[in-house]
């Protein structure tokens, strides 16, 4: 035969098919004999057909495949083969058929359909052409049906949300088609639709009818279609005509400053006239000055706000309304983030010597503050490595006993997760004396009820600083009555004193170093008791003995009884137990958990009225079979070898630091971690441990503050693999994070070495100046013997100011 491999494969096809209309066909089957064959929707499938070759003996043969289509049942042929010639694909049928390799477990004349289709249901027959050879009684090929089924899809659907009026008929219309044929199912608000007099589902369930509509026909309602291969389903919400309804509702946001945001809000109504207006904070967004130039009402009622400022975070409330019913309403959450900034920077600060004394940086920043780097005198300030200058949480400088050299020029550069928008500027802080009290108050004033008291409080101010004003308030907060207090000066007079006078005077004087207090007790007889003191407890597994000493009873003639307040710690909710018998100093308060922490107060009352509370006590029960033990006085370092070894159940414990990190920043690496989620309030400081090999040791110097949740390294050797942790300790035990990997990058090795140079020629230096300084000790010791006074009352200031807890260290 003359036909080249090169022909183009209409022409080769076109010969094919004249072959074979002149060449017999030896494989037929009859239709009884065919194979059936069901196939998903877009899936693949094989028709297997085998070839016989006469007598067993390979010739070349021609395959084609046919499908019946029409009524008629004419013969399509959808696949030519012959070797060496290009195939023939009918149409519709391009890239989607393929012969089976002859290699495969399937026939030579076997086919491959894929990407299956509805239309390719039908009859399919496989015949084999034997060429230049006469018929035989061999049967090549096969009849094939091919079912094709498809899962559920809607071809018509109700509308999503249909407004109607009381008494309207309505058809909610649900069409489906796949194979085999869906059923169609109903439901209103999650149940089966029931069929009533007025409610009915007809055409093979594809329409449910509402002819009266009522109050209990509104609802969401679902037609499910489903068949073998799967369902779907579609909800219509039925809604009486009237109000507006939001369709789709804004959503919470976060955008960084200077993005532009958009709210949605869009609804629908009956009639159709909306109106939307939007609120910020409950404020109509027109009458915000600050979003004045930059925000607009979009006629789909979108707000758009371009650019977002810092300022811009809060809530936002849209409120749609057609003059019918009332308005409804949806809001979102705008949260505005933002490098950390200063917002003002005061050109002097003033610090008390010899007092403890804060440098405020005033930042602002979203995502929360992560550090705040320092400078004094244009030289970076290291507080982590001094011990009396620490970074609080706010980024400010807390200087724990103020001297001279800590007078200077300084500036704050604040961090978060966006970065920073630069320094604050140069603070000038000046050291100085704070003020004294030339004339205190006494330690106790005891009057009777009608009677008047004068209280007496002066105070002077330090060379160099501004005289200190004096007022007078009380420790609790109530307000001092004006109608019966007259102030001259630093003293004060109470007129016509009555029960609900006693309580804690404080005698505050203020100016811009600091501000000193001092303490004063007003006793009112024949007044409600003071608060008990000295409380104390045992514990066991379930109960705790509380024991306290009776405060002032309020005169004489007076009788205390008690009450036990108590509660598990952490939980708002007290539990009271009143002390029997009368007047006793004791309790044991029983059915508590074992292993639990406690907190109690003791309120007293008397025949006037109830008293004030006892400090507050935290008292742990004893897990169960533990022994009572008696908890250190103050916490000690944590060693090393109980740090690996260390048996559980110690004592009570917090939960674990979390989220521990290793950060390489501009001036070193900065170890970060979160409180521990569980028993916070039992960490009483924190130690950071670290290793290179198998054994652990402590990078920090000091013990850090629960407060502090960061420390800054400067002298990590790089090129080595640091692994750290960081240990939550209590009274009586501790509780570690997790492990954290950390390899320092090799660039920053020479920084450990110029470290080691510098510190080297520092220690010599430090030895000449301690030589000069040891010579002129003995000239200070006379001056130190006329300042021994005065550090004795700076001393007890420090302490007042330790005991109130809303004492400021300075004046802002």
């Amino acid at each position: 035969m003359g036909w080249r491999a090169e022909q183009t494969p209409h022409i080769a096809a076109g010969l094919l098919l004249l072959l074979l209309a002149k060449l017999p066909v030896t494989c037929h089957q009859d239709h009884q004999d065919a194979v059936h064959i069901t196939a998903i929707l877009g899936e693949s499938v094989v028709f297997n057909c085998q070839v016989d070759f006469p007598e067993d003996i390979p010739v070349p043969y021609v395959l084609q495949w046919e499908k019946k289509v029409g009524e008629t049942g004419q013969d399509i042929p959808i696949y030519i083969w012959y070797e060496s010639y290009p195939t023939h694909s009918g149409e519709g049928y391009e890239g989607r058929v393929s012969r089976v390799a002859p290699d495969s477990p399937y026939g030579a004349a076997s086919l491959n359909l894929t990407n299956i289709r509805e239309s390719d249901q039908g009859w399919y027959e496989c015949k084999v052409v034997f060429l230049n050879r006469s018929p035989n009684q061999h049967k090549n090929g096969t009849w094939f049906h091919l079912d094709v089924h498809a899962p559920p899809r809607f071809s018509i659907t109700p509308e999503e949300i249909i407004y109607v009026n009381l008494g309207d008929a309505i058809i909610l219309n649900c069409q489906a088609e796949g194979t085999p044929t869906p059923e169609i199912l109903w439901y209103k608000d999650a149940n089966p639709v029931e069929p009533s007099g007025t409610v009915g589902i007809f055409n093979d369930g594809t329409e449910l009818r509402i002819s009266n509509i009522r109050h209990e026909d509104i609802g969401d309602y679902t037609c499910i279609a489903r068949n073998g291969e799967g369902q779907v389903s579609h909800t219509a919400r039925v809604i009486i005509a009237g109000g507006a309804v939001i369709t789709m509702p804004p959503t919470n946001q976060t955008k960084l400053e200077g993005e532009k945001v958009q709210f949605s809000c869009e609804a629908k109504a009956l009639p159709g006239n909306v109106t939307v207006k939007w609120f910020r904070e409950g404020a109509p967004v027109a009458e915000v000055a600050a979003l004045e130039t930059r925000v607009t009402i979009r006629r789909d009622g979108a707000l758009v706000i371009n650019p977002v400022a810092a300022d811009d975070s809060g809530q936002y409330l849209c409120e749609v309304s057609n003059g019918i019913g009332d308005p409804q309403s949806a809001s979102a959450y705008l949260n505005v983030e933002y490098p950390a900034k200063v917002t003002f920077t005061p050109t002097v600060q003033y610090l008390p010597f010899r007092l403890a004394g804060v440098v405020q940086c005033y930042i602002k920043a979203n995502p929360p503050l992560q550090y705040v780097t320092w400078t004094k005198d244009k030289r970076l300030l290291e507080p982590y490595q001094t011990k009396d200058i620490v970074i609080m949480n706010n980024g400010s400088l807390l200087f724990t006993r103020v001297n001279q050299n800590h007078q200077g020029r300084y500036t704050c550069t604040p961090y978060n997760a966006q970065g920073t928008q630069g320094s604050s500027g140069p603070m000038e802080v000046l050291v100085r004396k704070p003020p004294v009290f030339t004339v205190e108050p006494e330690p106790l004033y005891q009057r009777k009820v009608g009677e008047s008291v004068e209280m007496h409080c002066e105070a002077q101010e330090a060379e160099g600083t501004q005289r200190p004003s004096v007022v007078w308030r009380r420790r609790d907060g109530l307000p001092l009555q004006k109608s019966r207090v007259r102030a001259l000066g630093g003293n004060v007079t109470i007129d016509t004193l009555r029960r609900q006078d006693f309580g804690i005077y404080q005698c505050v004087a203020s100016n811009e170093v600091a501000t000193i207090v001092a303490d004063t007790q007003l006793v009112i007889e024949g007044t409600q008791p003071h608060a008990p003191y000295n409380v104390s407890g045992t514990a066991t597994e379930f109960q705790v003995t509380l024991r306290w000493q009776p405060g002032y009873a309020g005169g004489p003639d007076y009788k205390q009884d008690y009450t036990i307040w108590y509660r598990e710690a952490g939980f708002s909710e007290w539990t009271k137990v009143p002390v029997t018998p009368s007047g006793a100093t004791s309790v044991t308060i029983n059915r508590l958990q074992p292993g639990t922490t406690y907190e109690f107060q003791v309120n007293s009352k008397n025949t006037i009225g109830e008293g004030m509370m006892s400090k507050a006590i935290t008292i742990r029960t004893l897990d169960v079979g533990a022994k009572p033990k008696a908890a250190p006085t103050a916490p000690g370092p944590v060693d090393e070898k109980v740090f690996q070894n260390a048996p559980e159940g110690s004592g009570p414990k917090s939960g674990p630091p979390r989220n521990l990190t290793v950060t390489e920043v501009h001036n070193g690496f900065l170890i970060t971690w979160q409180a521990p989620l569980e028993r916070a309030q039992l960490v009483q400081y924190y130690t950071i441990k670290y290793r290179t090999d198998a054994q652990w040791k402590t990078l920090n110097r000091g013990q850090i503050r629960p407060e502090e949740t960061s420390y800054l390294v400067k002298n990590l050797v790089g090129g080595r693999t640091y692994y750290f942790r960081v240990l939550a300790n209590s009274a009586t035990s501790y509780e570690s994070s997790d492990e954290v990997k950390f390899p320092v990058p090799a660039r920053v090795k020479h920084k450990a070495i110029t470290a080691g140079v510098v510190g080297g020629i520092l220690f010599f230096i430090v030895a000449i100046i301690l030589s000069v300084c040891a010579v002129k000790i003995c000239n200070k010791r006379k001056r130190r013997k006329q300042e021994k006074a005065y550090n004795m009352v700076a001393a007890r200031l420090t302490d007042l100011r330790a005991a109130d807890s809303t004492q400021v260290p300075f004046k802002k």
